[in-house]
Formats: structure tokens, C-alpha cells, sequence
């Protein structure tokens, strides 16, 4: 055996523990956009909201919630289909599925945890608002839900179903010499690649999925009531919010779950594993629940146009025709072309790569426009006191600190996916 043959067989697989020139550069550009993020949380942690576009409603003329709400929103939705796919995978043995489970689930947590920092973003003293929420939270309310049970209950089951799936390729890699063999033995914690074993761990993961699935749309009909039960909020109180976030929710994060898993198919050179037929399936979903957004978006349409209050009208103007049309008709723009683009190769049953994630990144493109729609509008024209129509426009510190978000969650999984695979291991690799 050559010294050649002995140091590819040291070599873990998918490129974990080797930095190229690329990489090296794409994790200097993401440190560096964080970086720029963090700066421009700091200039608001010490000088306050007031150097953002934020502003009070009524007599500020502005929005109390912006980009920093409508991204929380959005991130949340994002976790959705990402541990939803990761559970439907093992509940009904979806095997074409199989390699993109792992990136659900780290999709999931990584999202989740963006959405908490945004929501930290948003608060000028989140020190004392966490503190507040311990001493003077009530159970009833929806905020008490979305912090409770979303970012922590939500994220301690994510982090205990990717444990637990990520075990076994934990306890194989431990067995081969590495820098990160330490980290291997720790992780698998004892593990045993025996047939009881697994028999054991597919029991267990089977009904971790068959209990986070009710969570999560709880969870996510739990963001959509801290709009949907606001009765004082035109555009806002309406029994479609719940669902409506649930099913936008699931499309923005199988959009992100068919651009992430292209990305790593290319990244790490598993095109035999994660094959076209993942896509389909994917896309398949992708295509369900956006035709099902559509109906609830046409029904919204409708609504609001047919008889609506003073207040509605005023609200639905903006929306249509007025300040905000632009956003709207560019999101409905969006979610259409994706639903006709995937609605094509339905039919066709000619499905690609390239028209998967073209879907997937129009999908998102909507899914923003739709979560700043949700937020903004109802706060600068949905007064029902005598205020003035006020106004609300980002400024470079909240464009900053979103994208340092987006940067945060990219490093992250990065980091992940050099220390271990992402793509769960064929029982061949070692």
C-alpha cells in the first residue's frame, strides 16, 4: 500500500477538515459582512432605535415593527419545512429524501436561531425585555407563545432530533484518526453500530418526528396569532393568519431547503447522492403548499376589496394601488411565476436542478415581500385613531444587521458542514 492510498483513506468525506482557496474566501467575506452587522447593532445598542427608520405610530408618523419583525418572521418560517421534511423522510421512509434530512434539520436550527437574535435586534434593551418576560410574562398571550415555545421549545426539540439522527456517522467517523476525533467520540456518547442500536434510534427518531410535527404548527399558528388577535389592527385580525403563516412557512423554507441542498451537492461532490429525484420531491412539496398560499392570497385579495370598512379601504388601497403596491404585485409576481414554472415540469415530468432552485428563489423573493407586507402596512395605514398616514423606510443600520443575520447563518453552516457531513453517510464511507 502506497503512502498515497494511506493518506486518502485518512481523508474524512465531503471535504470535512480541508479549507480551500474558495472557502477561505467565502468565510472571509461572511465574517466580514457579520462584522459590518455587528457595528451597526452597536451604534443602535448605544444611541437606541431612534437611528433606524423605526418610529412611534400615530404622532411619530412611522412603524414601531419593520424589517427586524418582518425577517423574524421569516426566519421562523424558514425552520418550518426543514425539520417538517426531516420528519416526513423518516415517518414515511421517503428514500430519495434521505441525503437532504440532515440539512433540514441544521436548516431549522440555524433559522431558528437567527429569528431569536432578530427579535433581539428589534428590542432597544433586550437585556431587560428577556428579564420581563421571566417576571411579567402572561401564558395567555401570544408573545408569551412565540418566546416560549418557539425559540426554546422548538429549538431544544430540533437540537435533540439532529443529535439524535447524527449519532451513528458521529460514532464511525470516532473510529477513524482525525483532528476532530475527540469531537466524534463525545458526540456519539457511547454509540454502538449495532443492530439493536439502530433499531433503537429508528424507534426513537420515528417518534420525535410523530411529536415535533404538531409543535411546529402550533408553534407557527402561534406567530400568526400575535397578528391574527390584534382586532384593533386593519389587515391584520383575520382567522387566515394562522394558516396563512403556516403554508408560507412551508413554502420560503422548501424553497431555502432546494437552494441549500444544490449548493452542497456542488460543494461537496455527493451528485450520485442527492440526485434530481430529491429535487422532484422537493419541488413536488414546494408546488402543494404554494398553490394552496395562492387561494389564501386570492381569498385575502377578495376580502379586502369586497364591502371593507373605511379603515380595510384605506388599508387595501395602499396595498393595491397605492405606496406598497409595488412590494405586493412583485410578490404575487413571484409566487406565481415559481407556481407556473413548477406546475410545468409537473406535467411535463421533466424536472431539473436549475428550475428547482430558479423556484426556490422566487418563492423566497415572495415570501419577504410578503412578510414586510404583514408587518408594515397595517401600523402606517391601518390607523384607527384620527393620526395621519405615516410612513416607515429602512435605513442602512437595519439593511445591515439583517444581512449580518443572513451572513451569521452561512458561517454557521459552513462551520457545520467542514466538521461534519451534512450529507448523512452511505455505509460505505468512513
Amino acid at each position: 500500500m502506497t503512502t498515497e492510498t494511506m493518506t486518502t483513506k485518512r481523508e474524512l468525506p465531503q471535504g470535512i477538515g480541508r479549507l480551500s482557496t474558495g472557502w477561505i474566501a467565502f468565510f472571509a467575506a461572511m465574517v466580514a459582512v457579520t462584522v459590518v452587522g455587528l457595528y451597526a447593532y452597536f451604534q443602535q445598542l448605544g444611541n437606541g432605535l431612534i437611528v433606524t427608520g423605526l418610529r412611534d405610530l400615530g404622532t411619530g408618523g412611522g412603524a414601531t415593527w419593520g424589517l427586524y419583525v418582518a425577517y423574524y418572521v421569516y426566519f421562523i418560517g424558514v425552520s418550518f419545512a426543514g425539520i417538517t421534511v426531516a420528519a416526513l423522510i423518516r415517518i414515511f421512509k421517503i428514500e430519495k429524501l434521505e441525503p437532504v434530512a440532515r440539512m433540514g434539520e441544521l436548516l431549522t436550527v440555524v433559522s431558528l436561531i437567527l429569528g431569536a437574535l432578530a427579535i433581539l435586534a428589534d428590542l432597544e434593551h433586550p437585556w431587560r425585555a428577556i428579564v420581563n418576560l421571566f417576571e411579567f410574562g402572561r401564558p395567555q398571550s401570544p408573545f408569551f407563545g412565540t418566546f416560549s415555545m418557539v425559540i426554546a421549545g422548538y429549538l431544544f426539540a430540533s437540537l435533540v432530533y439532529l443529535y439524535v439522527t447524527s449519532r451513528r456517522d458521529a460514532a464511525r467517523l470516532a473510529l477513524q484518526p482525525s483532528r476532530f476525533q475527540g469531537l466524534y467520540r463525545f458526540l456519539a456518547a457511547g454509540y454502538e453500530d449495532t443492530p439493536e442500536q439502530r433499531r433503537i434510534d429508528r424507534r426513537a427518531t420515528f417518534w420525535l418526528a410523530i411529536a415535533i410535527l404538531p409543535l411546529l404548527v402550533i408553534a407557527h399558528s402561534t406567530v400568526g396569532f400575535v397578528f391574527g388577535l390584534q382586532v384593533g389592527r386593519p389587515g391584520w385580525f383575520g382567522s387566515l393568519q394562522a394558516p396563512g403563516f403556516v403554508v408560507l412557512a412551508g413554502v420560503s423554507g422548501i424553497g431555502n431547503l432546494i437552494m441549500l441542498a444544490a449548493i452542497v451537492r456542488w460543494a461537496t461532490k455527493t451528485e450520485k447522492r442527492i440526485t434530481v429525484d430529491a429535487f422532484a420531491w422537493l419541488a413536488k412539496l414546494l408546488l402543494g403548499l404554494l398553490l394552496v398560499y395562492l387561494y389564501f392570497t386570492a381569498v385575502e385579495i377578495l376580502t379586502i376589496t369586497y364591502q371593507a370598512s373605511a379603515a380595510e379601504q384605506v388599508l387595501s388601497d395602499a396595498l393595491l394601488k397605492g405606496t406598497y403596491a409595488w412590494i405586493f404585485w412583485g410578490a404575487i409576481v413571484s409566487l406565481v411565476a415559481a407556481a407556473v414554472l413548477l406546475t410545468w415540469k409537473a406535467l411535463t415530468r421533466r424536472w431539473t436542478i436549475a428550475a428547482a432552485v430558479a423556484a426556490g428563489i422566487l418563492v423566497n423573493i415572495g415570501a419577504v415581500a410578503k412578510r414586510y407586507l404583514i408587518v408594515v402596512p397595517s401600523q402606517t395605514h391601518g390607523q384607527l385613531l384620527p393620526y395621519p398616514i405615516g410612513s416607515y423606510t429602512p435605513n442602512w443600520v437595519e439593511f445591515a444587521v439583517v444581512f449580518g443575520l443572513f451572513s451569521l447563518g452561512a458561517i454557521m453552516i459552513g462551520v457545520f458542514m467542514k466538521v461534519f457531513p451534512i450529507v448523512p453517510l452511505e455505509e460505505a464511507e468512513q
